[in-house]
Parts: C-alpha cells; sequence; structure tokens
C-alpha cells in the first residue's frame, strides 16, 4: 500500500523540516522527487539523505515568490504526478505590530509561492493525466492564535486555494487536498526559542510542547506519512479537504 512508484513529486522547500521528512518518505515509497529549494544548498542535507538510501532524487534553486523563476523550474521538471506546496516562512505579530515590508514578505512567499506553483504545476499535471496536489496550511487557518497575524491571514488563503484548485479540476483528474499542523519539532523551532528565549531553551521548549493537548509537538515524520497517504492513490476518493494533524489542538484545546 502507499506505493509511489513511477510517480514524479515537486516538493517545495523539500530541504528541511516537514518538507525534507517528505521528500525522504515519498523516495523511500519509489517516487522520483524534485526538491525545490531557494538555493542548491538548502536542498543538499535531504538530497544525500535520498541517494544514500537509493532513492531518485533531483534538486532546484528556485524563489517560490518569482514566476519566471517557478514557470522556468517547473518547464525543467517536465510532466508531473503530485505537487507538495510546502514552502513557507514564519511570523510573529499582531495586526499593529506587523509592518508593511513584513506583511509584504509573507504574502510573497507562503501566498503568492503557492499561487506561482499551481499555475505552473496544473498544466504539468493535465500532461500526465491528472494528479495530486497537496497545499501545508496550518491550525492558525482554523483558530485565533496570539500573534500570528499575517501567518493566519496567508494560511487561510492558502486553505481557500485548495478548495477552489479542487473544485476548479476535479474533472481533471487532479485532487487537492491540504495539512493543517500544529507545531511541529523542527530545526526552525530550536532556532526560535534559542534566538528569542535566550537561556529559557528548555523552559520554552516544554511550555510550546504543552501547548498540544496531546502533550507533545508532532515529528515531520508524522506530517510527512499524513502527506504520503493523501498523495497515494489509496486516497483516490479524497478532494478538496483540510486535514489538521494537531495532537487535539482545535479540538480539544480548552
Amino acid at each position: 500500500m502507499f506505493s509511489l512508484q513511477n510517480k514524479k513529486a515537486v516538493v517545495t522547500g523539500g530541504g528541511s523540516g516537514i518538507g525534507k521528512a517528505i521528500s525522504v518518505l515519498f523516495a523511500k515509497q519509489g517516487a522520483e522527487v524534485h526538491i525545490v529549494e531557494l538555493t542548491q544548498e538548502s536542498a543538499q542535507s535531504a538530497v544525500e539523505e535520498i541517494k544514500l538510501s537509493g532513492g531518485k532524487v533531483f534538486s532546484h534553486a528556485c524563489n517560490v515568490a518569482n514566476q519566471q523563476e517557478v514557470s522556468a523550474t517547473f518547464e525543467t521538471i517536465g510532466a508531473i504526478d503530485i505537487l507538495v506546496n510546502n514552502a513557507g516562512i514564519a511570523h510573529v505579530g499582531k495586526v499593529e505590530t506587523t509592518p508593511e515590508a513584513d506583511f509584504d514578505r509573507i504574502m510573497s512567499v507562503n501566498v503568492k509561492g503557492v499561487y506561482n506553483c499551481l499555475h505552473s504545476a496544473v498544466p504539468h499535471l493535465k500532461t500526465s493525466g491528472g494528479g495530486v496536489i497537496l497545499n501545508m496550511a496550518s491550525i492558525a487557518a482554523w483558530v485565533g492564535i496570539p500573534d500570528r497575524f499575517a501567518y493566519s491571514t496567508a494560511k487561510g488563503a492558502v486553505m481557500a486555494m485548495t478548495l477552489s484548485v479542487a473544485k476548479d479540476y476535479m474533472g481533471e483528474n487532479i485532487r487537492c487536498n491540504s495539512i493543517s499542523p500544529a507545531r511541529v519539532h523542527t530545526p526552525f523551532v530550536d532556532g526560535f526559542i534559542s534566538k528569542n528565549y535566550p537561556g529559557q531553551e528548555a523552559e520554552m521548549f516544554e511550555k510550546l510542547s504543552k501547548s498540544q493537548p496531546i502533550g507533545r509537538m508532532a515529528k515531520p515524520e508524522e506530517v510527512a506519512a499524513l502527506a504520503l497517504f493523501l498523495c497515494s492513490d489509496e486516497a483516490g476518493f479524497i478532494t478538496g479537504c483540510d486535514y489538521p494533524i494537531d495532537g487535539g489542538f482545535i479540538k480539544l484545546n480548552n
């Protein structure tokens, strides 16, 4: 079950964190994985791990916020079967503490970046006779999270784009879903804690872990397992859905 043999998958932001876990698992399940990262260096660790285990992988340096770069990258890759829109950046701030430059930066990567990849990928999916798109949303699109105004706005847009694409391309055998993780333990989280709470790393890690009712953060590999299912043929009856993977955060956090 859940084989991706003979499938070609594009994973944006596939060089670290959740994206790396998805890239590694998809390659393990037989997919030819194309990692799209801002630089080749950013993808190097994932590429080496996949090659070491005998997987097929290629990396592409591309700024997803730049439509010309995205279009050229997808032309190089050609017909595909799977697109995982995972690339994104974080931001902390309320509406009154979010400068215009920060808001524009979040929108350019987290919203326009997804649009650019969808715009370029859909024709290539149609060339393959259909396929699957998986967008990375967030629980921030579902519930109010303190100091996450721009990030929540962007992820709400990602969820809306998911529904729109699912509706528009259902007749062309293209499925589109999204995943909404709660906090996931990635190197980004460790860096965020050490930068913003020096000397309080252990205390803050514990506090952030306990904000999920289940009592811990998710592992990137757990998100990757859900991504694998949704991109596999076994999920062929699923489209236009968002899947929280949140340790009970949305429904049980009271």
